[in-house]
Order: structure tokens, then sequence, then C-alpha cells
């Protein structure tokens, strides 16, 4: 130790190379230090899970292809994408991949570039159309003297998905009015679905037929609550959610869920509110969010009781109310003065048939139908950013319920009417429609 003696300056240098190292350190197994290691802000997309570094890349820092596809994957398939890899790959198409090589997600898409990261995490430039599609105004007249940067800009074309843009199915929604004389949505039916499946009527429980075991200590108003629940009436006891493993268990999470409600758990673990959770981290909360957030929201984990509570799990607060309590976006706030919110109240009072009501839920949760066992059943899409990437995708599934489709097109391209919450009419004009009555005369 004589040399600490001898040479303290050397001792206090030695000293700080230990700390800033051990410092380095902690921080690589450290989630929110991470973020010292990022190259440069991530997308939008993807922000929320940036400190788990390996769902995205290999040991040696390289982006996994296969990352992209786990969760993007059953999307694209569902999107019936437009230019799938398998486009690519063809013999016949060789050429195009020396001028984009779209086998590779990364090709289009980089992270922790926010100079050229555009909507949709696109970081080409805006007109990369033309890299394949030079010729277009020459092959459809209809689209010469078109600049290139509008493709999808407009609502006119997207990359991965236009299925509410194919010429075949503007052609059947021409002439539509701005609201169709039905204007209504899809009616949840899981209680049917369930009561078919089990081709029986369930046992409908009240509060003297919980099943806790008797060493569990709860308030009687719980009880209440559950009583009056889509549970209970279904059957769904005490036990069905909190015995995991044959072990009760007070606090639960989204797994207790997926028992019965795979779909919806899935739907939430690949939004923004539940993708945190999907990569094993800490809850998502408002103060994460790149969108204004109520203040008194910021602390408030988001788990499916968030939106549901632990015991009531109503759907009418679920479908506003708990939207309204963290987002503080111009949208959001709009929405208690707008028609579609006039909708949902006259529903609610009785004043309106069932499913004529616009909630938040509607247009960001959308009813889906899926065929089970040749039933038709409607299941609520859990992934509020599903429809937003891009926002024609609201078309097919939510807008044409009650719009038709030359005034879906354009309201969803009028950012202005989407800022304000839908009220008033649209003040762009999407020609697609018109190029496609065009073709029909000529």
């Amino acid at each position: 130790m004589d040399w600490i003696r001898r040479s303290p300056f050397w001792f206090c240098w030695f000293l700080l190379t230990v700390s800033v190292g051990g410092y380095f350190t902690f921080s690589l197994v450290t989630d929110q230090n991470k973020k010292i290691f990022l190259p440069g802000k991530t997308s939008h997309g993807h922000y929320q899970i940036e400190v788990k570094c390996g769902a995205c890349h290999t040991p040696m820092m390289g982006v996994k292809q296969e990352a992209c596809l786990q969760c993007h994957a059953e999307e694209l398939k569902i999107a019936d994408d437009t230019h799938p890899e398998k486009k690519f790959t063809d013999p016949r198409n060789a050429a195009l991949i020396a001028v984009l090589d779209a086998r590779k997600c990364l090709t289009c898409h980089v992270e922790h570039e926010p100079d050229m990261t555009h909507p949709m995490g696109l970081t080409l430039p805006a007109d990369y159309c033309f890299r394949c599609h030079a010729a277009i105004g020459t092959e459809r007249p209809s689209h010469k003297n078109l600049e290139f940067d509008t493709c999808a800009s407009a609502g006119c074309h997207n990359f991965h998905d236009n299925r509410a843009l194919y010429e075949d199915f503007l052609s059947k929604h021409l002439d539509e009015p701005d609201v169709l004389d039905e204007a209504t949505l899809p009616i949840p039916n899981m209680a049917q679905i369930r009561q078919l499946l089990e081709k029986g009527t369930p046992i409908i429980l009240r509060a003297a037929d919980q099943d806790a075991p008797d060493d569990v200590a709860f308030a009687s108003t719980l009880l209440h609550e559950w009583e009056s629940t889509a549970h209970a009436k279904a059957g769904v006891n005490c036990q069905g959610c909190h015995t995991q493993d044959g072990v009760w268990k007070n606090e639960l999470t989204h797994e207790a869920c997926r028992t019965c409600h795979t779909g919806e758990v899935d739907g939430f673990l690949s939004s923004r509110h539940g993708m945190r959770l999907a990569q094993e981290l800490s809850p998502m909360n408002p103060s994460m969010a790149r969108l204004p957030m109520k203040p008194g929201a910021h602390d408030k984990n988001l788990t499916c009781t968030s939106c549901h509570s632990a015991h009531r799990f109503d759907r009418q607060y679920a479908a506003v109310t708990a939207c309204l309590l963290c987002h503080d976006d111009i949208h959001s706030v709009a929405y208690s003065d707008s028609p579609h919110f006039s909708l949902w109240a006259a529903e609610k009072n009785g004043d309106e048939k069932i499913g004529s009501g616009v909630s938040c839920a509607t247009c960001h949760l959308p009813r889906e139908i899926h065929k089970q066992d040749a039933i038709e059943k409607v299941v609520i899409q859990h992934n509020q950013n599903d429809n937003l990437r891009p926002n024609e995708k609201m078309i097919r599934k939510i807008c044409m319920n009650c719009h038709g489709l030359g005034f879906s097109i354009d309201a969803l391209a009028d950012t202005t009417l989407i800022k304000n919450n839908f009220s008033g009419t649209p003040s762009k004009h999407i020609e697609s429609l018109d190029m496609v009555k065009r073709r029909l005369k000529k």
C-alpha cells in the first residue's frame, strides 16, 4: 500500500476509473440507464421497449429480421400484404431487388434515425415508389403528372395494406351516402357464443354463490360488483380467475384473463398499452407517452384492470371514461363536443338503438367478426394502434359500418377534421373514386 502514500494522484485516478467502469457496467444491466447507449431517438412504435435491446438485436448489435416478423407477421398476413417477400424472391422480379431489396424490413424501416423517420417508421425518402413504378404515368393516364411523394400521403396507396383502396373494392362502393341508413356496429355476443359452445344455459351466480377460500378477506362491495357482471351471469366464479395451477392468487396479471380472452390479451400485448408487458418490462404508464396525457394519470400502470376495473368489468366505462382519464391530446379533448359523443350519449340513455353510439373504443378497439365452429363471434380488437398504421385501415372495419366509402376516405385524409374529432364534414377530397368512375366510363 506504499504506492498509495507515494502516489495519491494515481490512487484517485484508479478509484475514478473503477467507479466510472462500475457505473457503465451497472447501466448495461439496468433498463432505465441503457438509454444512454442509444445511438439516436427511437420511433413512436418502438420507443417503449427501446431498453430491451435483445428484442430486436443480436448480441453483436445486428438487427434480427425475425424480430420484426415476430411482432408484425400476423398483421401482414391479415392485411394480405401487397408487397410480400415472395414477390421479391420470385426470379422474374430479380431486377427489382437491386432497386429496392424489400425482402428485408430494415431496407425501409431503420431505427434510431430521427431526422430520417417519416410516418409509419419509414426511413426511405417519401417518393420511394418511383423506383419500381416510374412508368405509372404512361401505364395509367389518370396518374399522369402526379408527384411520387403523394402516393401514400393522399390516402391512395400503402406499401403493405391496400384493402380499402383496391380498384374492384372502390367500384362496388361508388356514390354511397355520407351516412348510411343502417348505421350500427356489430353487437358483442360472447355470452351467446359461450352458451352455444357449452350447449346449455349457464348457471347465473349470485353473491351468496361465491367460492373464495374461507381465509381470503375481501370487502363485500366486491361481491356485489361481481354479481352484476357478465362473468357472474356466465357462471364464472371467484376461483375461475383467482386460482391458477391450483393456487389462489389475490393479485392477477393479464395471464388470468387469457384463460377466456386469448385474442383480447394478445391484442393488448401487441399494443402501445401492453407491449412493455410482452417484453417482460414494467407496465406502461402515461408518463411514458409522447402524446399529451393528464398529469394526474402519469403514474398509473396500464394492465387489463386499468380500464375494466378488477371486479366490475364495465364496458361502457372502459369505452370512454377510462380513455379520457389519461388522454389529453386535442383529438381526445374534442370528443365530448363531437357528433360521435352525442350518439354515444343517446345510446346510453336508451334514446337510440344498441350499436348506434360511437365511443373511443368504437374506432380504436374495433369489433371484428371471427368464425368459430361455424359461428360468427364478435371479438374486440385490443390493439388500439393496429388500425392507425396507417389510418386507412379504419375504413373497412370501422368507418363503413356507418359511412359511405367516399366520405370515409376523405374524412381520414383531413388532418384538421381528425383533430376536432370529426365535428363537421371533410374539407379535402381524394379522387380515388372519381378515377374509378372515369375508367368505368371508358
